[in-house]
């Protein structure tokens, strides 16, 4: 089938902010995606004050989706811990909510949504389960999940996994928890909490294939050891997270970032640049790639241009996500970022402050 308007792969919140902005410009989007049902996926549950900025300036309000409002960060460590505000109010908010009202936002602005499962890339051609979906400008937003044509590199020998618990509302979590999101850390990697809408919980763990090897590669063993080693965490996890299914996702290419493509072929969130999920900026890369990616080709200035453009745009938040990510990791480095957030807490804002992507705004409508 042939697409004279551009061809989105994926409507989540890349594919989707892609979508709007080009159909403020005129444009017929088709947003692809291989899920009918808007599902829950494992990351991205906690909102940037800068994704509420920029979700704001895409027509969506997160006070109005039942977002958890969070002012707070709690860091641990063995027996340690410390709390500091964060620099400006951020969100907890799950992607089923998420990705269900900016798919609606895009259909809205004028964006048409099909469904198929796309198993490979050629140039100017998708090749979908069902069809082939051919357009001269093709937006690759499929998140994690790579298209084979275009599978992103994986050279680091001990890859990191992603885990993930989401639990339901419960008085006891929301009263130790309340307007706070908490990281966890632990040798070989880190648990991350926050409440989303509703009351619910989002648990999400960060872990080397090597530390969840060594717990006999079960999350289950994982989760039950580090509640046993840190009590804090034990207190979050509470009774009922025996009965929940743990989400998991493997071999993460966190630090990596796209610099080149070929021509027509624009790569948007994870496609582009991976970001350390301790940063809570994987929802913000994914909205500035695709205003940027929609905004090159409104411009005419083509998707090599703007994968090198972004490529420098998303350097500095990906690389200090990597470095914190790296300390976090090992017993001295969190540690030392306990002691720091406890001596300089205004140090930590500001780090946290320059994790943010500088995304252009969309164009006007």
């Amino acid at each position: 089938m042939r697409i004279e308007n551009p061809l989105i792969l994926g409507a989540g919140p890349a594919g989707c902010a892609a979508a709007i902005c080009l159909a403020r410009t005129g444009e017929t989007p088709l947003l692809l995606d291989r899920d009918e049902h808007v599902g829950d996926p494992l990351c991205g549950g906690f909102l940037s004050w800068r994704t509420a900025q920029q979700l704001g300036d895409l027509g969506i309000d997160l006070e109005q989706t039942g977002a958890h409002r969070v002012s707070q960060l709690r860091l641990f460590h063995e027996d340690r811990h410390v709390e500091l505000p964060l620099p400006h109010p951020a969100y907890g908010l799950s992607r089923h909510a998420l990705d269900t009202v900016m798919r609606a936002k895009a259909i809205e602005a004028g964006a048409q949504l099909e469904f198929d499962t796309i198993r490979g890339l050629d140039p100017g051609v998708a090749h979908g389960q069902s069809q082939d979906w051919r357009s001269d400008a093709i937006f690759l937003a499929t998140g994690k999940h790579d298209v084979r044509g275009q599978s992103r590199p994986r050279d680091d020998k001990d890859t990191a996994l992603g885990l993930r618990l989401r639990l339901p509302a419960s008085a006891q979590r929301t009263g130790l928890l309340e307007d706070a999101i908490e990281l966890h850390l632990f040798d070989g990697g880190y648990v991350g909490i926050v409440l989303q809408e509703g009351g619910s919980a989002n648990i999400c763990l960060a872990v080397r294939k090597s530390a969840l090897a060594s717990h006999g590669g079960s999350p289950e063993t994982l989760f039950a050891e580090l509640a046993e080693q840190i009590p804090a965490l034990a207190g979050r996890l509470g009774d009922d997270w025996h009965d929940a299914n743990t989400d998991t996702i493997g071999a993460v290419p966190y630090g990596w970032i796209c610099r080149e493509t070929q021509p027509g072929l624009y790569r948007l969130g994870d496609q582009a640049a991976v970001i350390p999920s301790l940063a809570g900026e994987g929802i913000s890369i994914a909205i500035a790639s695709g205003v940027a990616a929609a905004n090159a080709h409104a411009a005419g200035k083509g998707a090599e241009r703007y994968q090198q453009d972004f490529a420098r745009r998303a350097a500095r938040p990906v690389g200090l996500a990597r470095m914190g990510w790296h300390l976090a990791e090992t017993r001295l480095g969190a540690r030392g970022a306990l002691a720091l957030a406890r001596i300089a807490p205004r140090l930590i804002a500001q780090f946290a402050d320059w994790a943010r992507i500088q995304a252009p705004p969309p164009l006007a409508r």
